[in-house]
């Protein structure tokens, strides 16, 4: 149970550096992302849902994927937009700023761990074909899949109750766009050693170890690849691969540039930060979309049975 011994009622977002002229400028370009988030990632949960030669494991993960990045890129674009369009779009209430945390650590470390198992997944199918169904079955991907929604939580109350067990007395300006650990530190009137020394073990290491992981996925998927005699064979699987690596990278990245480094002040963390919550999310269902033959003949099946445009 969080016990708030802070005197700060609200806290004041200073949101992203920009001249003032360009405020409208970034709203638009902001909005248009939310809503291409928005929509992209809507139209794969549909696909996948509608049409059954996507009902395999990774795309009952993508699905998974499309869901969190729908609701991760809610966590923080809408906040950005109220700051650009207004002086007192900043504002946010103590609570809120609880309930922000909670919900931005949730699903990204939900999505770090399903990226994780997303990898093994594709290991699994390319290095055992013949075993694969039986491997990966229904009830093995809904425990994949629960454990990663699960972990995440647990993951993200751990942060949230250690950040917002300490008084906040003093300043209440965030330098951020949103209610993050390491700028929330600052304006603690507490020791935060500790604290920082968590987010660089539980979220750095954590990430770094996810990242480990994968790259052994893809050194033993690569092998793999190598042995097949085929090359329509090697190419489909190497596009598939391809895919899932470049999200990943896109994912990982930011958050190892901001998280192994809890104590920076350096308005790039900012600039960083946008790439993981606003454009990542974005490039996913472009990504899958662009690069997949499955999922581009699923889409032009859902056009053709007149549920889509």
């Amino acid at each position: 149970m969080l016990q708030n011994e802070s005197f700060v009622a609200t806290f004041i977002l200073t949101g992203i550096p920009h001249a003032p002229e360009l405020g409208t400028t970034l709203f638009g370009i902001f909005l248009v992302i939310y809503a291409l988030t928005l929509m992209g990632n809507l139209l794969i949960l549909l696909v996948i849902k509608v049409d059954s030669h996507l009902c395999t494991p990774m795309y009952h993960f993508l699905a998974n994927l499309s869901f969190i990045d729908m609701w991760f890129s809610t966590t923080t674009v809408p906040k950005i937009l109220m700051g650009l369009l207004s002086p007192d779009g900043g504002a946010i209430s103590f609570y809120g700023c609880v309930a922000q945390l909670y919900f931005f650590y949730g699903l990204a470390s939900t999505e770090c761990f399903l990226y994780t198992v997303m990898s093994y997944d594709r290991y699994l199918a390319i290095t055992y074909p013949l075993r694969y169904a039986t491997m990966m079955s229904k009830k093995t991907c809904a425990l994949l899949t629960g454990g990663t929604w699960l972990s995440g939580a647990l993951h993200s109350a751990a942060h949230t109750s250690l950040t917002f067990r300490l008084p906040y007395c003093g300043p209440n300006q965030i330098e951020h766009y949103l209610c993050d650990a390491p700028p929330l530190l600052k304006l603690a009137s507490a020791d935060t050693s500790i604290n920082e020394m968590v987010i660089f073990v539980n979220i750095g290491v954590v990430a770094s170890g996810c990242c480990f992981l994968i790259f052994l996925s893809y050194v033993s998927i690569v092998h793999a690849i190598l042995k097949i005699r085929t090359t329509d064979g090697r190419q489909k699987a190497f596009q598939t691969c391809a895919s899932h690596c470049i999200v990943v990278l896109c994912f990982f990245v930011p958050a190892l540039i901001i998280y192994l480094r809890p104590g920076s002040k350096h308005v790039m963390d900012r600039i960083v930060a946008i790439f993981q919550t606003t454009i990542t999310p974005m490039l996913n269902p472009l990504v899958y979309t662009l690069r997949n033959k499955e999922v581009k003949m699923a889409l032009l099946r859902f056009k053709e049975r007149g549920n889509f445009m």
